[in-house]
């Protein structure tokens, strides 16, 4: 033990290395500097010991200062990459792309009449027909796709809109682009059933198309309208 002559500073009391580390950073170095000049009245590893605790006490804040700037600026630059990478995925969306929704109300109504004539009127024979071919169009509503791109109307198959192949009536890809559309129509516009249009890329004489609609009629007509200009309202010829 060693005597403490400053009673300003810890007043009478007794110096170990125990009661020094429990003084605060500021009197620590305050200590220091008054008995530095002073060796008589303290032991000079404890002071080597003081002064090195104190030195750390100092670095140690800086260091934690430098290590959270440093995680700071790692989650602002992995946030700036991720942000970038959202905007160029984003950028790479054509919002010109249209795909209608699948509507089931014309299969739905089919198979209704179907079971009414099958169950309520005893025709199973008139009834199979529209049996067939609401359970055809059923299937069809959920696997067809129509995409309206800026030029072209494409008919393509499942979420992962892969080609439906050539057209098995008239031959050739389905992809027709607007320009060549010389007419349109729907069949019947409070409740349709039907689109019917005719282009000249098929041939230049033109090709009819029919095509049941499976797919939401109000979307399907403002597109068509947008795309191909207004209907002329007249049937196929």
């Amino acid at each position: 033990m060693f005597p403490c002559t400053s009673a300003s500073l810890l007043g009478k009391c007794c110096i170990t290395r125990r009661n020094f580390e429990r003084f605060s950073g500021a009197n620590q170095s305050l200590f220091l500097q008054v008995f530095s000049q002073r060796r008589w009245l303290l032991s000079w590893p404890l002071v080597q010991h003081a002064a090195g605790r104190l030195a750390r006490s100092r670095q140690v804040p800086k260091a934690e200062k430098l290590n959270r700037q440093a995680s700071h600026l790692k989650q602002q630059g992995e946030q700036s990459s991720r942000g970038a990478g959202v905007t160029a995925k984003a950028s790479k969306v054509d919002k010109s792309v249209v795909i209608p929704e699948p509507d089931y109300r014309l299969a739905l109504s089919l198979l209704g009449i179907a079971g009414t004539l099958a169950i309520g009127a005893k025709a199973e024979l008139l009834a199979a027909p529209f049996g067939l071919l609401g359970a055809l169009l059923l299937v069809q509503t959920s696997r067809v796709k129509f995409v309206f791109d800026k030029e072209t109307l494409s008919v393509l198959i499942g979420k992962e809109l892969e080609s439906s192949g050539e057209n098995t009536f008239v031959g050739g890809e389905n992809r027709w682009r607007f320009d060549t559309f010389t007419n349109w129509e729907f069949w019947w516009p409070n409740f349709p059933v039907l689109v019917y249009f005719k282009e000249t890329q098929t041939k230049p004489e033109g090709q009819i198309h029919f095509f049941p609609v499976i797919l939401n009629g109000k979307q399907l007509y403002e597109v068509m309208v947008e795309r191909c200009g207004p209907s002329q309202n007249s049937g196929p010829k």
